[in-house]
């Protein structure tokens, strides 16, 4: 083998980068992410302890409320009782997630038997959250009457606004004025947009679609959580920024809260919340802040105590001819800006848009990361009532169904990898030994028997290296 045949030629092959679908946390797979020490700072606020409380499996609050009052460590066999046989998975599930959430530990009892005992700070805060007692909020100061009192409209009115800037900066719709640099910087960071190769501006990527799917409150709790990566970059302390959070999520919509005594890093918090549309205050040094629908119980998966906005109930407006046009009936510019990510606009009316789906719309929304399953279930999701109605199940015409399929399938004939080429084999008996050995550890990417040629995966280049060098010396 020439020049010991390793690498005589590298062939460097660009690789398609495969984005995975966005990954929205809940509240127990965000906690339990963090360090045990951020936690127990966490359970010092009965807020959180209640939060979490609230979070936890039926079958995990159960375990909680019946130890909640028990001063010594209840056997695990005890705890295991409680429940049927038939419901083991169910008890070993929740003891993970309240073992992970340092809601419970292990303590021993005489006689050498391990035991149950809810950890004590959360014990002492959560008997506070259920049973009252402990020091007020600071927020939770009397003020003097707000002259300019927001009622519930304005504020309904004012975090829409302000969300929905956004959400427009995330289709490139024209109407994101006012989007902070602090929204873009986290929209960045979490993936949901990307700079553009050529020229370097945001555009939408795949988890950016998927997030755009989303109903608004998991919207913002998503957002919320990339933002909460950054805090400590930002000198701002997550501990605090989590408390603050979570009392936000039980305070009152229309009522006001003042800011005295507030942390300078709280301050900054605060001022980044008002820019999200989470709170509303009139000017900075107001001393006062009025929180939104958006940040009431924002902590809660269910989210049953608070009435939905009505532009955030799903409405079927969009109808799917199999001629590939598309009418969807909206007067709703971030709606328009969503359709117009994968068809191509040919009318706007007041309450009216017509558009067509070709296959350079489709081809630039797979190009920005979009599937075609992700296009197909947002005309599914938003599909009219007449178009629901058919006879037909399938609410969108098949023809165009599949040919978006196929027009992604167009993109994705050929499938790259990088790898080392190995050629100049002084013999048929080198070629066979290699190929052997790279296919029986599965780096094996491309041969050729007759040129005696091989692509291997460029990460398993060095083990093959030191193979042929052992094998050559040996032979």
């Amino acid at each position: 083998m020439a020049n010991n045949g390793i690498g005589s030629s590298k062939q460097e092959i660009s690789t398609v980068i495969t984005q995975s679908n966005l990954e929205c946390k809940n509240l127990y797979e965000y906690l339990k992410t963090l360090p045990q020490s951020v936690l127990e700072r966490l359970y010092n606020h009965p807020a959180i302890c209640l939060a979490v409380y609230r979070e936890l499996p039926e079958l995990a609050r159960q375990y909680v409320i019946r130890i909640l009052f028990v001063e010594q460590p209840v056997p695990q066999a005890v705890v295991a009782s409680w429940g049927s046989q038939t419901f083991s998975k169910d008890h070993h599930y929740v003891t993970k997630v309240l073992t992970e959430l340092n809601v419970w530990i292990e303590d021993s009892l005489p006689g050498g038997l391990i035991g149950w005992m809810l950890s004590p700070t959360f014990k002492r805060n959560l008997k506070i959250a259920l049973l009252g007692g402990g020091k007020p909020w600071s927020m939770s100061s009397a003020l003097e009457v707000d002259k300019n009192a927001r009622d519930t409209n304005f504020l309904d009115s004012y975090s829409s606004e302000r969300w929905e800037c956004v959400l427009h900066y995330m289709v490139g719709s024209q109407q994101q004025e006012g989007i902070s640099a602090d929204a873009v910087r986290i929209l960045l960071h979490a993936g949901l947009m990307k700079r553009d190769e050529e020229d370097g501006s945001p555009v939408i990527t795949r988890q950016g679609f998927q997030f755009l799917l989303l109903d608004r409150h998991a919207q913002v709790w998503h957002f919320l959580l990339q933002y909460l990566d950054t805090v400590e970059q930002r000198g701002l302390d997550l501990v605090e920024c989590l408390t603050f959070l979570f009392q936000l999520s039980f305070s009152t919509l229309g009522k006001d809260y003042s800011t005295e005594g507030m942390s300078p890093g709280l301050l900054v918090f605060l001022q980044h919340l008002r820019e999200f549309g989470l709170v509303y205050q009139r000017k900075r040094k107001a001393g006062r802040f009025y929180p939104t629908r958006l940040a009431l119980n924002i902590t809660s998966s269910h989210n049953k105590n608070v009435p939905v906005l009505e532009e955030d109930s799903p409405k079927g407006y969009i109808v799917v001819e199999t001629n590939y046009r598309v009418y969807a009936y909206t007067d709703s510019n971030l709606q328009v800006a969503l359709i117009a990510l994968f068809t191509e606009l040919m009318y706007r009316f007041p309450n009216l848009v017509v558009g067509v789906i070709t296959r350079d719309s489709i081809r630039q929304a797979l190009r920005g990361g979009i599937t075609a399953d992700q296009i197909i279930g947002y005309l599914k999701q938003h599909a009219h009532q007449q178009m629901l109605m058919a006879e037909a199940k399938q609410p969108l015409p098949p023809t165009v169904v599949d040919q978006i399929k196929l027009w992604e399938l167009e993109r994705n004939r050929l499938t790259y990898h990088e790898g080392v080429l190995y050629s100049q084999f002084l013999s048929q008996a080198d070629f066979n030994v290699l190929k052997e050995y790279a296919q029986s550890n599965g780096v094996l990417i491309w041969c050729n028997k007759e040129k005696r040629t091989l692509v291997i995966h460029k990460n398993a280049h060095d083990d093959v290296k030191k193979f042929w060098k052992k094998y050559s010396k040996g032979s």
